[in-house]
């Protein structure tokens, strides 16, 4: 693999999107992409008109075949506000892409991820001197967990090993830094030992590499019992990653904004980095669409940003640009979250935090 490009904005300047501000991040990809009424010749290209397994809906090949069509999501989100933009790689592992045989392309799939995301950065940038436009490397919770098994008659077996997941997000982040992003975000993490995996793969990039980017984590909220579909709470979510030393850490998808506010306050207590939130538009309908309006997530998401709670909005299942632009205007002039800093302790968590303080 040839040497990482140059990133857009060096560490310090991705930083200062959001010193004295709440930055905003892009919505929905997948929702936009139903809209362009793609067929299954759109996905293959010309490229895997013959490959031998179905391949609509996997979103991410789309950077290899219709790059156009990512390339104006990512434009328009910019265009709406967003200060960052997500790549296209919510799937781009070999683990994921198993799925449509298509393992042998994950390299080539972020690495193309990025370029359409860079282009539409460089666009943007172009057209309003003086904008910063940041390029996120999105990183799946894949579709196998290390935590849980899949049989309930075989509690002990495990679908994927440690090794595999590893070597997994190794290659995709390997090809996101190769492409230039400007920082990583593994997201929509529902399994803490997925999200260790990604972690652990990341750093080993790092040292390979000889850089570093901003790491973003974020950890989504099953439902009402305020905990990730591997048991934990997010403060003892937050203690099993703090050692990363994230960028920030927070909520996004599954639930809807006002669902989220008990679980991302209790984050916003603790996490002494900054604190993002972006959630799905509402709760699923009967159909799999999301009926929550711009406005009234934007409402949502403004009382976070004026209850001192974020330090980065933006959308998530359902979200258009129309959303970010209504959520860019409901938090423009509002004072970001001020990070705390926590006392000295020793701090432990299984399912839920323990937190021993230092004695006097």
């Amino acid at each position: 693999m040839s040497a990482p490009l140059r990133r857009l904005l060096t560490p310090d300047a991705f930083a200062a999107l959001f010193e004295g501000r709440i930055a905003v991040l892009d919505g929905g990809i997948g929702s936009l992409i139903q809209g362009y009424g793609l067929s299954e010749v759109d996905f293959r290209g010309e490229r895997f008109r013959d490959h031998g397994h179905d391949l609509k809906g996997n979103n991410d090949l789309l950077c290899l075949t219709r790059p156009d069509v990512i390339e104006e999501i990512h434009r328009h989100y910019l265009e709406a506000g967003a200060d960052l933009i997500e790549t296209n790689t919510f799937s781009s592992t070999s683990i994921a892409q198993a799925d449509y045989r298509l393992e042998s392309v994950v390299t080539e799939l972020n690495l193309a991820a990025v370029a359409c995301a860079r282009r539409a950065a460089h666009a943007v940038a172009a057209a309003q001197p003086g904008r910063l436009c940041a390029v996120v490397g999105a990183i799946g919770p894949l579709n196998r967990t290390l935590s849980m098994s899949p049989d309930v008659n075989r509690p002990e077996y495990r679908a994927v090993t440690w090794a595999q997941v590893v070597a997994a997000y190794t290659e995709q982040v390997r090809a996101l830094l190769t492409g230039g992003v400007d920082a990583l975000l593994v997201e929509t993490i529902f399994d803490t030992l997925n999200a260790k995996a990604a972690i652990f793969a990341i750093e080993e990039v790092f040292a390979e590499l000889g850089q570093r980017v901003p790491v973003m984590i974020s950890v989504t909220i099953t439902d009402a019992s305020g905990r990730t579909l591997s048991g934990q709470t997010p403060e003892a979510f937050y203690t099993s990653i703090r050692h990363a030393n994230p960028f920030s850490v927070g909520i996004n998808c599954a639930l809807g904004g006002r669902a989220m506010r008990p679980y991302l306050e209790a984050l916003s207590r603790i996490a002494d980095c900054r604190v993002t939130c972006y959630p799905n538009a509402g709760l699923p309908n009967a159909f799999g669409g999301y009926d929550e309006s711009p406005e009234e997530m934007a409402a949502v998401l403004g009382e976070f940003a004026r209850a001192g709670l974020v330090n980065l909005v933006g959308g998530c299942c359902g979200s258009t640009p129309d959303h970010i632009r209504a959520i860019a205007a409901a938090v423009r002039g509002v004072a970001p979250r001020s990070v705390p800093t926590l006392p000295r302790a020793l701090r432990l968590s299984g399912l839920e935090p323990l937190t021993v303080l230092e004695s006097r």
